[in-house]
Order: C-alpha cells, then sequence, then structure tokens
C-alpha cells in the first residue's frame, strides 16, 4: 500500500460503506494492557465500590501542537470556546467538518500559552495535522500515535504513561502517595502532587461518576508511579483494583460518552476530497470497520454532529470563524436532530441469544462479554415496529447493573421509558474477520437515561453527560 490514499482505496468500492463493512483489520484492540488482572466482573465492581487503577497508557493518540498561533488554530479547527480555557484546564475537544459532521474527540490540555496537549483517538489528531498542513499557522506539532494493537513481543514505548485512580476509596490512596491531602482540584482542572519523589500533573474527573484522578509523566519514570501507587494502596487497606482491557471501555457505558462515533470524512468535495488524499492507506479511517445491522448505501447516514451527541453546549459561536460554523448554525434547531440515549438490553432476550449457541443449525450473532463490539464503529438498528427510530453505537455489559447496555441516538419524539426493538447481527455476509456464521436477533430494549448509573448522574460535574440528558 505504500503512496496509496484513503481516496485510492476508496476507488476499489462502489461505495464507503462497503469498504467499511468489509474491513478485515479484525476486533477493535486496547492495546498491550493485560485482559484481565483478577477478573473483569471484580474490576467493573471496584469502580462502583471501591478504587481502581487504570493504565491509560497505550490505547490513545498524544499529539502536542505548540507555537504563536497554538490557540488561534485550535479554535479555528474545534468547536470549542476558547475564550475561558486558561493555563492547567482541560477541555473536550471536538472538531467537525464544514458540513457540521463529527470528526472525532480528544481531551485537550492547556500547558502553556503556547503550548496543548491532545489525548484520545487518532481520527482527531489526523484531522488536527491536515489543517497545520494546509494552513499557514505558526505552530510545530509533534504526534505519538497509540502503541501497536498486536506488537508481537515488540518493546513498546511511549512519550508519557498516564493512569487514572478512581472510586470511593480513590481520595486514601491519593492522599497517601502525595504525603498528605491532595489539593481541591475543581471539575476538568490540572494541578501538581506527588508521587512518591515525583511531581506529577493531575487532571480532575471521573469515567463513571466517581471521584478520581487522572495522572502523567515521563514514560521512564511509569514503573516507578505504578509500584508507589500500589504500595500506597496497600499501606492504607484499599482494595484497589487494577483493571484490565477487558473491563476497561465498559465505563463509558455507565457514564455515558459514546467513544467511536464514525469519522464524517468519507464524503464531500473540497477541503473533504483534499483531506482523503492526504490520509494514508493505513490510517485509521481506511482500515477501520462499521459492524452491525444497519445497512445504508449512503455513509452519512451514520454520521454524527455535536447536538445529537449533547456537546452543543460546547459551541463558541462568539469565535470569528471555526470549521463547520455555518453548517452548525443550520443545523442547530433542525428536527431531525437525534439525542443520546442508554439502551438496556432485555435480559431474557439476551439469554436467548445465548442459548441459541447451544443448539444445532446457525445461531443468533454471538454476544461477547463483557464487550460485543467487534468493529471500531458500531451501526445496530433500533425500531419502532417497522420504522427505524435510533442507532446503537457502543455497547457491553455492566456487572453493577446486571445489564447488557448500549449508548445510542433516537429520534426527538422517543421517550426515556419506551420499549423498542434492536436488531442483532448482520443481515448479510462481510469480509470482516471478526464476524462468524449467523443470524440476526430481535432484542427488545427500553430506552434509559444517559447517563444510566446514578451515581454518575446525581453525582458527577455539570458537563456534557448531565446536559446531554435534559
Amino acid at each position: 500500500m505504500a503512496g496509496q490514499s484513503l481516496s485510492s482505496v476508496m476507488q476499489g468500492f462502489s461505495n464507503p460503506v462497503e469498504l467499511l463493512r468489509n474491513s478485515r483489520s479484525g476486533i477493535y484492540v486496547y492495546p498491550v494492557v493485560a485482559p484481565e488482572f483478577s477478573n473483569w466482573r471484580s474490576e467493573q465492581m471496584a469502580w462502583r465500590h471501591t478504587a481502581v487503577l487504570f493504565d491509560q497508557t497505550h490505547h490513545m493518540d498524544e499529539l502536542i501542537v505548540e507555537g504563536p498561533d497554538a490557540a488561534a488554530f485550535l479554535a479555528h479547527v474545534g468547536i470549542n470556546a476558547f475564550g475561558n480555557f486558561d493555563l492547567n484546564r482541560a477541555k473536550h475537544f471536538v472538531p467537525v467538518t464544514p458540513a457540521g459532521h463529527v470528526v472525532g474527540d480528544m481531551i485537550i490540555f492547556r500547558e502553556r500559552e503556547d503550548k496543548f496537549v491532545l489525548v484520545g483517538r487518532q481520527p482527531t489528531a489526523n484531522w488536527t495535522k491536515f489543517q497545520a498542513a494546509i494552513g499557514k499557522w505558526n505552530v510545530r506539532l509533534v504526534h505519538d500515535p497509540r502503541s501497536d494493537s498486536r506488537p508481537e513481543g515488540e518493546r513498546v514505548l511511549r512519550t508519557h504513561y498516564r493512569f487514572q485512580i478512581q472510586g470511593p476509596d480513590a481520595n486514601k490512596i491519593l492522599d497517601a502517595i502525595n504525603g498528605g491531602p491532595v489539593p481541591e482540584i475543581k471539575f476538568f482542572h490540572v494541578d501538581w502532587i506527588n508521587v512518591g519523589s515525583k511531581r506529577v500533573q493531575a487532571l480532575r474527573h471521573g469515567m463513571a461518576g466517581a471521584p478520581g484522578l487522572e495522572i502523567w509523566g515521563p514514560y521512564a519514570d511509569k514503573a516507578y508511579v505504578l509500584s508507589t501507587i500500589l504500595e500506597a494502596a496497600a499501606k492504607t487497606g484499599v482494595d484497589l483494583r487494577r483493571v484490565g482491557s477487558r473491563a476497561y471501555s465498559t465505563n463509558t457505558l455507565e457514564s455515558g460518552w459514546i467513544p467511536s462515533p464514525l469519522p464524517g470524512i468519507y464524503s464531500g468535495d473540497g477541503m473533504m476530497a483534499d483531506y482523503r488524499d492526504w490520509l494514508g492507506a493505513d490510517a485509521y479511517e481506511a482500515v477501520g470497520s462499521i459492524g452491525g445491522s444497519f445497512v445504508s448505501d449512503n455513509v452519512e447516514d451514520y454520521y454524527t454532529n455535536p447536538f445529537e451527541l449533547g456537546y452543543g453546549f460546547y459551541i463558541g459561536w462568539k469565535k470569528d470563524d471555526f470549521i463547520g460554523k455555518d453548517a452548525l448554525a443550520r443545523l442547530k434547531d433542525a428536527p431531525t436532530n437525534r439525542k443520546k440515549v442508554t439502551f438496556e438490553w432485555n435480559p431474557e432476550d439476551v439469554l436467548k441469544v445465548i442459548a441459541s449457541n447451544f443448539e444445532e443449525g446457525t445461531p443468533y450473532k454471538w454476544i461477547d462479554f463483557p464487550q460485543p463490539n467487534y468493529a471500531s464503529s458500531t451501526a445496530d438498528m433500533v425500531m419502532n415496529g417497522d420504522t427505524m427510530v435510533g442507532m446503537s453505537m457502543f455497547n457491553g455489559y455492566s456487572y453493577n447493573e446486571r445489564r447488557v447496555l448500549s449508548l445510542g441516538v433516537v429520534s426527538q419524539d422517543v421517550n426515556v421509558g419506551d420499549v423498542l426493538t434492536l436488531k442483532w447481527g448482520e443481515p448479510e455476509a462481510t469480509q470482516k474477520t471478526s464476524v462468524e456464521p449467523h443470524r440476526q436477533a430481535e432484542i427488545r430494549v427500553r430506552v434509559s437515561p444517559t447517563p444510566y448509573a446514578a451515581e454518575a448522574r446525581e453525582n458527577y460535574a455539570d458537563s456534557w453527560r448531565t446536559k446531554a440528558s435534559r
């Protein structure tokens, strides 16, 4: 594929959906971190009842943007307001295309007046790099891609380690490693704490609504920081559970963030065509996949906009210009906009699907535990009778709630408490290596609030998670 681009890859298919539904990249992997340290059920329970340690070092890209124009450049690329973006703050950074389609998201940290660090999935890093390449901004970008999904025993190195300590007992550990009470850090603010003899930066947030800090520093310090955290947990008597890659991604089911909307970059002329020419044939967007029961020839049917994902209040309307501003102004009150919800899967129907794998004949599509996602983006049809009224976009099992849950979007006239039908399984065979022969099943789903977990709904900071459910 040397010298090829996403555009050239797309030319081999009748439309982008055919490319994405037939990707042979395999199941989406959270790399390097062990699948389980104890067992995924106890690891899930710990973020609700004691404390957990997430190792976030390997599965996210890191992009440093610095230079005299860094703030103006990022304000142009993302929808976010930058007027209140002081030093030692973080934001949920969301860029869109000129048509207003969400590209992805990252967490962005402001370390200096002229330096920002973005952390998250690759689509936003790629889009930001492209905007720097085609513009005349006085900025310098340094990209540290996520670790290889399958390193095959090769040594893995990152610029920074990144840990999160979270749960009701998290502060006991944090005070212990700090050598005294940690400072009061406001939500999505950054301060410095001690980890033994090391000074580290700490961000206040909690991925499932529970208290916690995310800390990071030079990768060379990772082993020392890890051992110091584990020693502090042992001394304080806290049952700290290291969370493996199997349970890690399921915490968002309780807190309500959809981590993998399809990047809205596969259509459009002008800048979008240039972007597809710029992206390599090995980029996330070229090798990624769509899984699920929803099949459309129009790739834009899989896109989302910020209002549908609950990000509308981020938009910095007072900024002179940013990519997608005019399109978002038209979309702001569009009746076609959907809203984000949680789908609670009916346990009897889930058990029916599982039982079919113990019967003769072709079973229903396997539901893996705790994470049934078998593609990098998911699109399952949610029906009201014969009418599609929503799309399930990320699913998994919560041992805390004893339910299979999924996050997605529905029509505005759908209400919490409504019972709909999710079509599970693919209607036709594809070349995806992550899909076995199966038949489709109908699973009843109850429309539920986002966030689903009461802890996150009632105690989480006033953020997109709570605003989105209002």
